[in-house]
């Protein structure tokens, strides 16, 4: 049986069908295709061309909460798509969670206001990859 914090934290196929239980699947924002077309970024994006950094992929077959802080206790503003990468912008220490990679207090910083557990994104290192969050 999957512990709430594990449901609550990313949401991974059983058999195809989204998992439902003790937290509600969020809907992928939807972006209108002509602003992909003119280049222009979503709002609340921070496009990687003003601050490059480098990208890991989030574990495979798992779509991940982006919170608004480091633990689950934070709103979920969305929910990451199966096999993207992330940039890390900085790193902050929160809610210890569960996940693929073992289990980390880290949080990464996607985007401003924006964070992943480290638990489910494959850095490489249990620890530090990225500046401390101020």
């Amino acid at each position: 049986m999957a512990t709430e914090e594990n449901v609550v934290e990313a949401v991974a196929p059983s058999n195809g069908t989204e998992r439902a239980g003790a937290a509600a699947v969020l809907q992928e924002p939807v972006v209108p295709e002509s602003a992909v077309t003119l280049g222009v970024e979503p709002v609340g994006v921070v496009p990687l061309s003003s601050y490059e950094v480098p990208r890991y992929p989030i574990a495979p077959g798992y779509r991940v909460y982006v919170r608004t802080g480091p633990g689950t206790s934070y709103p979920a503003l969305r929910l990451l798509p199966y096999g993207v990468s992330v940039g890390i912008y900085c790193q902050k220490v929160g809610e210890r969670v569960t996940g693929p990679y073992g289990s980390s207090a880290l949080w990464d910083c996607i985007a401003d206001g924006e964070f992943v557990s480290d638990a489910y994104v494959h850095t490489g290192s249990d620890g530090w990859v990225a500046s401390r969050c101020a």
